[in-house]
Parts: C-alpha cells; structure tokens; sequence
C-alpha cells in the first residue's frame, strides 16, 4: 500500500477503505509518512469530502492511535459531555455536579482555554490549591469516592490528532465537518465514558456559524458514537451571545456557584437544566421531564452545589472560596464600557467579545501565556436589552492596566445598537439522536 494511491483515490472522490485510512493515521503517527503527503490528503478531503462510514474510520484509527482510557474500575454508569467551545461557556461546572448528585458517575477529561474559547481546567485551577492532574488510579479512587472528579487530558489520548490538527492549523483544512467530528470524537471515544452529551454551539462565537451546519456536525458525531457502541446525543445551543453574563475564569466560577444555589442568569440556568436532564436520560434516569426533574430538584435541594463541594474538595480545592466567594482574588483594574447610543442591542459579536476577555488576560494568545486568573468581563446588557447613551453596558476587569484601552475598543466594536427590539432567542436550538433531529 502506497501513500501516493491513497492520495489519489481521494482526489478522484473515490472512498478509502478502513485498511487505507488505518494505513495513513498510523504512518503518520509513527512519522513514517511525511508532513507533505498528510497536507495532500487533508486538502484531498477537504473537497472531495468523507461519508459516515470513512469518517467513523477515520475517527476509531485516530482513537486507536494512543491509549484508551478503562474506566471499569469504576463502578456505574459514566457519564461525558463535551462542547465545541465558546464564550462563557461554564455549563460543565453545573451540569457535573447535577448529574453526580442524582447518581451516574462523571469521569471527565477537559482542555484549556486557546484563542477566543474558556477552558474547563483554567477555571478548575482558579480555585486555590484545586489540582487537575492526577494519576489514573488516583482519578479513579477520586470518582469511586464522590461520584465526581474533572481533570485535565492525560496520558497519550488521540495523538494522531494532535499531529494532524497542527497541519490543518498550518494548511488551511481546519473548518471540514468530517475532520471536525473525527478530531473531537476520537478524543472523546478514547476517554472511555459509556455515555456522552454533545453540545455544539452556533453563532459567532462558535465555530459552526450557521443552524444547518452545526445540526450536520451534531448528527454526524453522533452516528460515530452510536457505531463505536456509545449512547449519545447532540444539542445544537445558541452562541451569538455570551453564554451566562461573566467572562473569565473567577468570574465564571463565581457565576456556576450561584446558578447551583439557585440564582444566577436565566439563560445558564436554562441551558445547564436541559443538558443536565440530558445526560441523566443518557444514563437511563427516566424520561426527559423526569430527568428535569431531577436536576431542578438537586438544585433546589442544595445537593448539586454540595456535589461541587465535594468534587474541590476530593482534587485538593480550597472549599472556603467556594462556600465564600468574596474570598476570590479581585482584578486591581476594572472599567465601565458605555453605550454609545440609546437604544436596543441588535447583535453581538461573540467571538469579539471573548477576544476582549484574552487581552484583558482571561485567555491565552499563545499555549505558554500566563492567564490572569481574576481578567474577564461582566456582562451588563445582552442582545434584546434597552439601553441609553451612557449606560454601563459591560465592566472590564484585569491587572494590566494597559489591557483596558484595547479591551473597550473590542467590546464596543462587538456591540451593535439599534432602534428595534429584536425578537427573542432561542437557547436549545436543536435535538439530534441516533433516530432522529428536531429544530425548534
């Protein structure tokens, strides 16, 4: 078997074969195929495209390229979730501590926050002393214990694609739903859960823009997962607007605290309630509504916020940050952005908004950057909000001071003002499964 047919057959749109797709990802991940022919099959597929069968392949060779996570020594179901990134996106420090209260085990492995996206782990590793790298056994004593425990991607999971989402960085073959699904699933079949949620954003701070992509990657990756013998289910979820009202790694942890005591924006609180119910119908909690159930209850009952205790608790946190909030570092800096004119907020761009948060210092602009932990922004009016010239519309937070003027310029640049309300949004705006796909 030659690398050069193989090239070929896909220029021509013809299908590869499993044994030719397990062909290139192991060569290349040995480095026996070169950089120059792996950029000529990726250019290859991404305009002759992949079918679900290639695709499944592709994702089960990248999956099978490094170790793959047994989770049996843990006992129960196992429940993942993953999301495709965006702004203000702190769901998994809701909807984990939910689940786990109500009985399914979460064993989760998350990534940090690189470009315009947060990242799990950063905002794990704001609260003091809390640790996300364990051993193996020790992540399994931890969630054999509480239920509960999130970490940061250890071991050697998918490393076929680490390589090949480098090259398509570097060759412009990053935005393919075929590449986009393998590259996620393989990472997530790898993690070894029985069961997982997607959450697929849409809208400008995601990377699927448009409704009907963004349904396409959902229903592929599910099939993926249905094939390789995982119950799953895909939320396609409204990211046109900041997700919750704060950006940033304390601020966000401060903002899942007070939606699992109750409170918090209704938007999060919303969105946390409908991936919580979910996962729970996922693990075979019961229907939907009683798996909404469920999770309003531990809410209200205060076991999911004890749940999260727990969990900082079982990774070495600080719990007295988290039982007292104000004890969290606050930004030396901060500044009020205004509106410009009265009005109602028509758009927001998203993705702009979270560029705004990374030069504050809340993200990284490169994999080495320092996050300033305390960086972010308070959101103060959203798309569909009445505002007047003047109004406080935003608060900067960060300790650089010089962040400040750049940051304001951004966040203004992303707001637009408008005389017309504009109608309201939708926050779950698609179900996908194994049998079926609703839009709402």
């Amino acid at each position: 078997m030659r690398m050069y047919d193989i090239i070929h057959k896909k220029r021509q749109g013809e299908h590869l074969s499993r044994e030719e797709i397990e062909f290139f990802i192991n060569g290349y991940s040995k480095g026996e195929i070169p950089d120059y022919q792996a950029a000529a099959l990726l250019m290859a597929i991404f305009f002759m495209d992949m079918d679900i069968r290639e695709t499944t392949d592709l994702t089960l060779a990248m999956a099978h390229s490094g170790d793959m996570v047994d989770l049996s020594p843990i006992s129960g179901i196992k429940v993942d979730k993953h999301s495709t990134g965006g702004v203000g996106d702190k769901t998994t420090l809701v909807i984990t501590p939910i689940v786990a209260s109500c009985g399914p085990k979460i064993a989760k492995m998350s990534g940090r926050g690189l470009g315009h996206t947060g990242g799990t782990v950063d905002k794990l590793e704001s609260i003091p002393g809390l640790r996300t790298s364990f051993t193996m056994e020790e992540f399994f004593e931890i969630v054999n214990r509480t239920g509960i425990s999130v970490i940061g991607q250890s071991g050697n999971l998918a490393p076929a694609d680490k390589k090949l989402y480098a090259l398509r960085d570097v060759t412009a073959t990053i935005d393919k739903i075929p590449l986009i699904a393998s590259s996620i699933m393989s990472k997530k079949l790898a993690a070894g859960s029985d069961c997982i949620l997607l959450d697929v954003k849409c809208g400008s701070g995601a990377f699927m823009k448009e409704l009907d992509s963004a349904v396409e990657l959902a229903q592929i990756m599910v099939n993926i997962a249905e094939n390789a013998g995982r119950r799953c289910t895909a939320l396609v979820t409204d990211m046109d607007v900041p997700l919750g009202e704060n950006v940033g790694n304390i601020l966000e942890v401060m903002e899942a605290i007070d939606v699992l005591k109750g409170h918090g924006p209704a938007d999060l609180r919303h969105e946390c309630i409908e991936l919580s119910a979910e996962m729970l119908h996922l693990a075979g909690m019961g229907s939907l509504e009683q798996c909404r159930i469920l999770a309003e209850d531990s809410i209200s009952s205060g076991r999911a916020f004890d749940k999260f205790v727990e969990m900082v608790e079982g990774q070495g946190g600080d719990s007295s940050y988290v039982l007292d909030t104000s004890k969290f570092e606050k930004a030396a800096f901060t500044l009020e952005v205004k509106a410009p004119e009265s009005g109602y907020i028509t758009d927001m761009d998203t993705e702009k908004c979270g560029t705004a948060a990374v030069v504050l210092g809340a993200g990284r602009k490169t994999m080495e950057s320092v996050i300033d932990f305390a960086a972010g922004l308070k959101i103060k009016a959203k798309i569909g909000d009445r505002v007047e010239k003047g109004q406080a519309i935003a608060v900067l937070c960060t300790n650089n001071q010089e962040s400040l003027e750049e940051a304001q310029r951004l966040y203004l640049e992303a707001v637009t003002i408008g005389d017309s309300k504009p109608q309201d949004r939708l926050q779950v705006m698609a179900r996908v499964d194994r049998n079926s796909r609703t839009i709402y």
